[in-house]
């Protein structure tokens, strides 16, 4: 490959990877209270009883584990969801299927983002807990330590696994396959009405890609929950579940997880995709004007 070539993939690479980030971020900042009401509810933490006092403690003080917790999202989601972009089309240049293609990338990505990040996921949920008595995510983390030891920074990472792998496979397997039955944007490039086209078919692949990690991952979510909570392995956690509610316990917060699953899912992936919009046609602009100058 060429300089000229190797500095254009550079720069495609960098203006994908900060759409990512951008989209990714802004994502997790929006939706924190969504992610905390969610937390609560699958954790079966105390709740105030009526609706005012349920919307204080989801919206309202103490914001404990904010910034770790909008850390943790955004360059969890931006890992996964870049390197399952760039993982595919690496695996399709070297002639795998596109099955492969879509799933390995996901199901390496998925299960090493959330291994390095369960101990930021297990303390902010921790904190969440209104008896927490924790005031920050660093308290949070060496009273684990120095109670239980470093095990206890990852208890849990099984069901963390189980439930984030196939919720983000899920969701990218959608996402192509959407991608791929909608029809192509019609109108000419760089006209509003393309910008338009391309705008609506990020939306209904965000929504039908976040709807479906959702929905299909919330007992695993439950099971995660109750497992830091109760300090209990994911078999424990399973059959006290079943003995206490059956099976019931899989619908367990399932309204709140798909608003604060789907949610910030669906909104990476669409505004991933306007900024990225965005970030192409300025470049595309520039190289344009340096053309121009380049022939004067």
């Amino acid at each position: 490959m060429s300089a000229s070539g190797s500095a254009a993939s550079g720069s495609g690479l960098s203006t994908h990877f900060a759409a990512h980030l951008g989209g990714s971020a802004c994502a997790a900042i929006v939706n924190f209270p969504l992610w905390k009401a969610a937390a609560i509810g699958q954790s079966g933490f105390k709740e105030a009883a009526d609706f005012v006092g349920r919307m204080k403690l989801i919206f309202g003080p103490p914001y404990k584990g904010v910034s770790a917790t909008i850390f943790g999202m955004t360059w969890a989601r931006a890992a996964i969801f870049f390197g399952s972009d760039t993982g595919k089309e690496w695996l399709l240049s070297q002639g795998c299927s596109a099955s492969v293609a879509s799933t390995v990338p996901p199901v390496g990505m998925a299960a090493f983002v959330q291994v390095a990040n369960q101990p930021i996921v297990r303390s902010t949920i921790m904190l969440q807990n209104p008896a927490s008595t924790q005031p920050n995510v660093l308290s949070q983390l060496v009273e684990l330590y120095r109670t239980r030891g470093v095990k206890a920074l990852y208890h849990g990472s099984s069901a963390s696994v189980a439930k984030t792998v196939p919720k983000y496979v899920c969701a990218i397997w959608v996402k192509d396959w959407v991608a791929a039955a909608l029809p192509a944007p019609a109108a000419p490039s760089g006209t509003r009405e393309h910008r338009v086209q391309v705008l609506n078919r990020s939306a209904a692949k965000s929504v039908a890609a976040g709807i479906a990690g959702a929905a299909l991952t919330n007992p695993l979510d439950v099971i995660r929950n109750e497992m830091f909570k109760f300090d209990e392995t994911f078999g424990q956690t399973v059959t006290r579940l079943l003995r206490t509610e059956g099976w019931a316990f899989c619908l367990r917060g399932m309204q709140r997880n798909l608003v604060a699953v789907a949610a910030p899912i669906g909104m990476t992936i669409f505004l991933t995709d306007t900024l990225l919009d965005q970030l192409r046609r300025r470049d595309t602009s520039s190289e344009r004007a340096a053309s121009q100058r380049a022939q004067h």
